[in-house]
């Protein structure tokens, strides 16, 4: 409780309910052991990603040589496993501060940057991947259908009233059906977006899950690579295996211009691209010239039903788009989203299916 007390003096806001859960997760590890007591602090003392460095700095402080002596004597005395208040009335209240504890890890790690990420917190992370909620893109079908609660059809209303010799009738109302519109996934696995591109292809995955047939996905190096076939398959190792193996360009170089006209002349002008959703996940770092990049972003722009450009850096503190290649693109994209975080894929699924 004293270390709580000195973490709060530190600056992290913790609450009296938060040292109660911190008192019940030491007891429930090894006290003896730095790691346990540092990740059970950092779990439930913690709440958002700017407090971390404000309770690095007290743990090693207060856990600094010259106050083991005083730690050890607090701990002989009174063990905190004699605390526990798994029998007693209040059990139900601490396993519910335990799981907020656990959901307050994965809130941390949902604003983490994928590329520094252990393997730990990756494998945690592909579980995550499987729990998003994807909501697909929707258009208003061609034929309208017979609907109760449609707008009133106003040509199958005045058929019918011919047909009884002009005399009124019940009004026929109908809609038209939502369907599914087609997305559009350009991945970018250059050498600069290797760090991402493992988590990029992973939540194309979960998209192409829901609508194999809807769903198109190519990688974009110094070459257009189709990966559609292979993320269809349903185990989410094997497929990304599978596509791995597909791309022959994968982390190096990055020609956007001529791979995007590759895919406008192939794919764009009369496929997969027109009146699609179009994802282009890449940092931008073009190294030819940045004036074709952008006529073809243009010339996709004027096919696609939108275009949405995910960067990886565009959240980060300091980010300015200097770079040519974004600066380039910039009036051509409708939305210019991050890309490096568990909740800036969340953020970009919400904007891809009100697209």
């Amino acid at each position: 409780m004293a270390f709580a007390s000195a973490v709060r003096a530190a600056g992290v806001k913790v609450t009296a309910d938060r040292s109660r859960s911190f008192v019940d997760a030491v007891g429930r590890l090894d006290l003896g052991r730095r790691q346990d007591v540092f990740w059970a602090g950092r779990a439930t003392l913690c709440a958002a990603p700017e407090e971390l460095a404000a309770y690095q700095r007290a743990f090693e402080a207060w856990f600094a040589p010259e106050h083991s002596t005083a730690a050890g004597r607090d701990t002989a005395a009174t063990t905190v496993s004699e605390a526990s208040l798994e029998d007693g009335p209040g059990s139900s209240d601490a396993a519910q501060e335990t799981v907020r504890a656990v959901a307050s890890g994965r809130e941390l790690l949902r604003h983490r940057d994928v590329a520094t990420l252990d393997d730990a917190d990756k494998a945690l992370l592909r579980h995550m991947f499987g729990e998003l909620r994807v909501r697909l893109p929707t258009r208003p079908g061609r034929r309208r259908k017979l609907n109760p609660h449609g707008e009133v059809d106003r040509v199958r209303t005045l058929r019918e009233q011919l047909r009884r010799g002009g005399e009124p009738g019940p009004l026929r109302r109908a809609r038209a059906p939502r369907k599914l519109r087609r997305i559009v996934w350009l991945i970018d696995v250059s050498g600069s977006m290797s760090p991402y591109a493992d988590s990029l292809l992973r939540l194309a995955h979960r998209v192409v899950a829901e609508a194999p047939r809807q769903v198109e996905v190519f990688t974009l190096g110094t070459r257009l690579t189709r990966v559609t076939g292979a993320l269809r398959l349903p185990d989410a190792e094997y497929a990304l295996a599978q596509a791995g193996r597909t791309v022959p360009d994968w982390s190096g170089g990055t020609r956007l211009g001529e791979v995007l006209r590759a895919f406008n002349d192939r794919w764009g002008q009369r496929a997969v691209a027109r009146g699609a959703v179009v994802v282009i996940a890449s940092d931008g770092w073009e190294r030819g010239d940045p004036e074709l990049l952008g006529r073809q972003v243009e010339r996709l722009h004027h096919v696609a039903r939108g275009i949405i450009w995910s960067n990886p850096h565009r959240d980060k503190q300091g980010y300015q788009p200097v770079q040519q290649g974004i600066k380039a693109v910039l009036p051509h994209v409708d939305y210019f989203v991050g890309g490096h975080s568990m909740r800036c894929f969340e953020e970009l699924l919400g904007v891809v299916s009100n697209a």
